[in-house]
């Protein structure tokens, strides 16, 4: 007689859990093993079946991405950088789409099943790749390492991801964020490389890379390393087409290595490459446009466009730093009055130079004059005074005349004049407690005595080919030399210290890399910091009477005369930028 063998119940659990482990381990096990292995078509049915119909995934994008980090539920995967204050940016690669219903509605699920709204920020303008925004969840930044979250439609799913084959989250001290392509080289941008403005690695010790994989790459020499900027010469597109059997070279990343003492590291990336930019303007060159980084400046836009298109601007170029103010609208309402505006979006934080070096050379082939000033700044001329209405030519007056073929005219020295560079004027809160509603313009009229500050209007053509600016103005190319504006002949009107309630925002958001964070306990005696204001957002005491040495309301009069229209019974009359 065959004895029966007793199972305790809880053996019994213990086994039955630990074959139904294995059994998921086994149906899961193509997607984190980094083999070769695929899939059945069966199989990959039944895994997805849960998902939306409109956000099913193609048998052929699973196989796709089964070699990056995705989740077995087939979300997007996109590459994500930790910004400050704890922002993180996902960047989908050219081969990732969206669905076609929408944007909206998505999340970033992170390692620990923790999700936060990710909020659609554009696309970026010179490859088309969308971006996404979202917030590190309080529950992960007690975690190390971060890993790179997951997009997704669905925040109830849980992260099946494997923490060790997993990429981390990128880090923007230490990235290469763009690229441009001239007709004779590429301009690439990296954080991280050249730590400080007045030091830059040797371009002997660097090299641009073109691919993916830093073992399967086109490497070429690094010919300028200055601050953020580094250009090197276009990889030969024979050996291109070779290595990637005619891919696309929109869809190749673009990096830096760096050979030191035997080292050799490659920067990570998310700098994709083109070929040699060919422009055609049809419009012709216009002569005189304005370059400047925007954050959440919607309320001031219309003032500073209209006064400036009014004086002899023709066209405005906006970096925008990830505004979400509604700037897009304003722009539209603008581009329907006729005025010629351009943005282009910007996510990069503390990257003014960087973007100033952009702008000179994506905007060399469409503008002779670039002006370099913010929209808190108001160039202004005390001749134009006695005028009766704005004119294009007021503008033109600063620059040199007679102008050659080139657009400048020698100077005494000899050299032709390339650059105007003109003081600032800081003017205070003026006793504002709130926005002006008729402008900045008109609300701010005290100012401090002395100028820290000095803006510019550069001959593009004239720019060294480092492309160095510090405050607004260039380095220039051999040949060329600037000249600085008296305060008789021409200043700029800048509105800094304004009501605290518009102030306080500056604590979150300096553009500047070269500028000391407020926020940070260092380097108090900086002509960056605020006289009277501490390391918060803090208002103050006495804040609205503050830097008021000088009573000036010159361009609050001029403006009054030039853009005045109909009566408001509040304030008396209304100002062209008023809706």
């Amino acid at each position: 007689m065959r004895r029966r063998i007793h199972t305790p119940p809880a053996l019994s659990i213990f086994i039955s859990v630990l074959l139904l482990a294995s059994f998921s381990l086994y149906l899961s096990r193509d997607v984190f093993s980094g083999e070769e292995s695929r899939p059945s078509p069966s199989l990959f049915r039944k895994r997805f079946s849960n998902l939306p119909l409109n956000f099913a995934v193609t048998e052929n994008q699973y196989r796709h991405r089964s070699s990056h980090h995705v989740s077995s539920l087939g979300e997007l995967s996109p590459d994500a950088i930790l910004f400050p204050d704890w922002e993180v940016l996902l960047v989908l690669s050219p081969r990732d789409s969206l669905p076609s219903d929408s944007s909206d509605g998505y999340f970033c699920l992170f390692q620990n099943n923790a999700t936060s709204p990710a909020r659609p920020t554009g696309f970026l303008p010179f490859h088309q790749l969308v971006t996404f925004k979202c917030v590190l969840p309080s529950s992960v930044r007690r975690l190390r390492p971060f890993y790179q979250p997951i997009l997704t439609k669905s925040p109830e799913y849980y992260w099946l991801g494997n923490d060790s084959g997993s990429p981390e989250l990128l880090r923007w001290s230490h990235l290469a964020y763009e690229s441009l392509s001239t007709e004779n080289d590429v301009v690439l941008f990296a954080k991280g490389v050249n730590q400080r403005r007045d030091r830059s690695r040797p371009p002997s010790e660097l090299r641009c890379v073109f691919g993916d994989d830093a073992t399967k790459a086109v490497r070429t020499e690094v010919t300028i390393s200055s601050q953020e900027v580094f250009r090197c010469r276009h990889p030969d597109e024979a050996s291109l087409r070779r290595l990637f059997n005619g891919r696309d070279d929109e869809r190749i990343k673009i990096s830096l290595e760096v050979r030191q003492q035997k080292k050799v590291t490659v920067v990570p990336s998310l700098a994709y490459y083109s070929g040699p930019r060919k422009v055609t303007s049809e419009k012709g060159k216009s002569l005189v446009c304005a370059c400047t980084m925007v954050y959440n400046v919607a309320k001031f836009l219309k003032e500073w466009v209209i006064y400036h298109s009014k004086i002899g601007v023709d066209k405005f170029i906006l970096y925008d730093n990830g505004s979400d103010d509604g700037l897009e609208k304003v722009v539209e309402q603008l581009l329907l009055q006729g005025y010629d505006v351009k943005t282009l979006l910007w996510p990069w934080p503390k990257t003014q130079e960087a973007g100033f070096s952009h702008c000179a050379v994506y905007a060399r082939d469409s503008c002779t004059w670039m002006m370099y000033v913010d929209v808190d700044e108001f160039v202004f001329s005390p001749s134009w005074l006695k005028s009766l209405h704005p004119s294009p030519d007021m503008l033109k007056s600063l620059l040199p005349l007679p102008r050659t073929s080139h657009g400048s005219s020698s100077s005494s020295s000899g050299l032709p004049i390339a650059q105007i560079m003109m003081r600032c004027l800081d003017f205070g809160p003026s006793n504002q407690t709130s926005h002006p509603i008729q402008g900045v313009t008109q609300g701010y009229t005290c100012r401090r005595k002395m100028e820290q500050r000095h803006k510019s209007i550069v001959l593009l053509e004239a720019v060294d080919t480092t492309l160095i600016n510090v405050v607004h103005h260039f380095q220039l190319r051999e040949g060329y030399r600037g000249k600085r504006l008296t305060r008789g002949e021409g200043v700029v009107n800048h509105y800094k210290y304004q009501a605290w309630s518009e102030f306080k925002a500056k604590f979150r958001r300096r553009v500047s890399a070269y500028v000391v964070d407020w926020r940070q306990e260092s380097n108090p005696m900086s002509q960056d910091r605020t006289p009277g204001l501490g390391f918060a957002p803090i208002e103050p005491k006495g804040w609205a009477t503050k830097f008021c040495e000088v009573n000036d309301s010159r361009l609050k009069v001029a403006t009054q005369r030039w853009f005045r229209f109909g009566l408001d019974s509040p304030t008396g009359y209304k100002m062209a930028w008023q809706d």
